[in-house]
């Protein structure tokens, strides 16, 4: 059975998801439909230009259809009759030909400006403030066809953020690099060694691989190509103007843990919740008072006490929510980890 106890151990035990917390508990929290939401690579990627100068990037895809949302009763209604209610609405609008449209911007930041910023720019969990680095329009994504055969297209089909065109590159993001990793694995799995073979996953443009054999290799695989590099006849030679330039890193390297050089966790959550009009702030806490029920009360103060240091009016309506005190919430001990919560309130 799900257990909200522990969903919201987890969740308040890990005080940098505060400010995602607030916007899943928000109106935000859930989208009217795909067509009506914004999408964000949220990670930090990179640009390498012609000359091989790397900038900081973040991506974001903005619906053109306008941001619309649903309240939970809505939702229950919704999903009461229709379990695929977001996939029937995005298909329907193809069909039709209302093709939904994102623009898509950058933000970009230099390296001499990440290593000056306040907040740590490879940190998944901080957002780049659009004042400090506004966004660039780039272009305009369109969908503008349904599937032909949803399995050959969308079931096989294997997104992979390590797999990038020239000109964009990775970062020190600590959550990327691991995706680098587990969504080739995750993939080989499922569908396969060679899945990059698959019609839906294959590049629409010549390209070299060491890799040629494996299960499931149906074409040529380079024929009697030589399988070595390097070699004295001309195959497979490295392509070094293609080389990114060297990343600038500081400080010893062990398995670090990233609280210890940032443990601002309520700034960005208390600047949202600050932009949240009165109706918003109330359905908030609203939200998070009954996805809470049956949650124990020392959950609850430790969510309160982590909502109060972001902003004191948050701590406080969201106590009123849930129906416990809030001067007692501030000063309870916690169990998991007792001195914590009172340095930071």
């Amino acid at each position: 059975m799900r257990n909200p106890t522990a969903n919201w151990d987890f969740w308040t035990l890990l005080p940098e998801a505060l400010h995602q917390i607030t916007i899943t508990m928000s109106p935000r929290g859930i989208p009217a439909s795909f067509r009506n939401m914004h999408g964000f690579g949220s990670h930090t990627y990179s640009f390498i230009n012609k000359d091989n100068k790397r900038t900081w990037v973040k991506f974001h895809f903005r619906t053109l259809q306008g941001i619309k949302n649903l309240t939970d009763k809505e939702a229950e209604e919704i999903i009461a009759k229709d379990r695929e209610s977001n996939q029937r609405d995005l298909f329907e609008a193809i069909e039709r030909g209302d093709f939904p449209k994102w623009k898509l911007q950058v933000q970009l930041m230099t390296e001499d400006e990440a290593k000056e910023y306040h907040i740590n720019p490879f940190d998944l969990t901080k957002v780049w403030y659009h004042k400090d680095f506004p966004l660039h329009d780039v272009g305009i994504l369109e969908l503008n066809r349904n599937p032909d055969n949803f399995f050959a297209e969308i079931e096989q089909a294997a997104f992979n953020p390590a797999n990038i065109v020239d000109g964009i590159g990775f970062s020190p993001d600590k959550m990327l690099q691991g995706r680098l990793f587990s969504y080739g694995d995750a993939q080989r799995y499922r569908l396969g060694v060679n899945h990059n073979l698959i019609p839906v996953n294959q590049p629409k443009c010549p390209y070299h691989s060491y890799h040629r054999d494996g299960q499931m290799r149906t074409d040529g695989n380079y024929g009697d190509t030589i399988a070595y590099e390097p070699n004295s006849f001309g195959e497979w030679k490295d392509t070094p103007s293609r080389k990114e330039p060297p990343l600038e890193l500081h400080g010893d390297m062990y398995n670090y843990d990233e609280r210890e050089y940032d443990d601002d966790y309520y700034t960005q959550p208390g600047k949202l919740w600050r932009l949240m009009s009165e109706a918003d702030k109330q359905a908030t806490c609203d939200n998070t008072a009954s996805q809470m029920e049956g949650v124990p009360l020392f959950i609850k103060q430790r969510h309160v006490r982590a909502c109060h240091n972001a902003d004191k009016e948050y701590g406080s309506m969201l106590a009123t929510a849930l129906g416990i005190d809030l001067a007692e919430a501030l000063v309870a001990e916690d169990p998991a980890h007792p001195s914590w919560d009172k340095r930071k309130s």
